[in-house]
Order: C-alpha cells, then structure tokens, then sequence
C-alpha cells in the first residue's frame, strides 16, 4: 500500500472505517438474539464516529485535542485465530471470531500509518485511532471468552 499524499491516507482509512460499519450493520441485521443485535450495532456506531473524525480531519478540525490516551491490555485471543470470511447466518461466537480478526487487522494498520505519519497531527489521529481498534478488540474478545463460558468451554 503506498500513499503519495497524507490525504490519500485519511481517504483509504475512511473507507475501511465505511468497510467497517457495513460489516457490522449487516451483523446486526441478521442476529436473531437482541442483546448481540445491539452489540453489533454499537460497534456500527463506533466506527461511524471513527469515519466522522477522519473526515473532520480532512476538513482541518483539531479532532484529538481532548482525547484521554491510556494503555489498552491486548489478551491476545485473536492472535490464535484463522482469517475468516462473513457468511449469512454465521453462528454468534464465529461472527465474534470474524469481528476480533477484523479489529485485529484495524489496529494493525493504524499502527502501521501512525509510524509512518510524519505529521504530529497525522500522527496523534493514528495512536487515537489504534487506541479505538484496541478497545474494539479488547471488548470483542471478553465478549467471546465470557460466550464460550456459558457455553461451558
């Protein structure tokens, strides 16, 4: 992936966080149990406000003037898992699986874009930006770990 303007970068991350929020809409929609329905539908939102920062950035606004940034504990659950493809009518615990790999891979690019930013600007949207994909992460992981222990795994 290379980039020749730092606007070419915001522009493909916008269109991952787009990514993102579709691949969780349409989560929500086919989830027949309401409390996932509303899991995957605050993910959704989440990264709607992601996209909406980026573009804020683009327009100039000073978006990460009063973010708390903080250590994020990565438990690592989605480190064990094989990449997977969304298919309708997947179970709740693989739509969870598929959602960890996802926020994984976010992370991972933010990370990477931070380190190569230039701009301390451009920078700090990025380390705000991984710190959001590693909540994401964090929060789907206990999710699936307390699922599976009801399960009985």
């Amino acid at each position: 992936m290379s980039f020749d303007t730092f606007e070419e970068i915001i522009r493909f991350a916008i269109e991952r966080e787009k990514e993102a929020v579709a691949f969780y809409e349409e989560a929500s929609r086919l989830e027949p149990y309401a409390w996932a329905k509303e899991t995957f539908e605050d993910f959704a939102r989440e990264e709607q406000k992601h996209q909406a920062l980026l573009e804020g950035f683009l327009k100039g606004e000073k978006v990460v003037a009063d973010y708390k940034f903080e250590w994020i504990t990565d438990i690592k659950r989605s480190d064990y898992l094989v990449d997977m493809v969304y298919e309708k009518g997947m179970s709740y615990p693989d739509a969870l699986r598929l959602a960890m790999k996802r926020e994984e891979k976010a992370l991972a690019f933010y990370n990477d874009l931070q380190k190569n930013a230039g701009k301390e600007e451009l920078i700090k949207v990025f380390k705000m930006l991984s710190q959001e994909e590693a909540k994401h992460k964090l929060a789907l992981e206990t999710l699936y770990d307390d699922y599976m222990a009801e399960q009985g795994d």
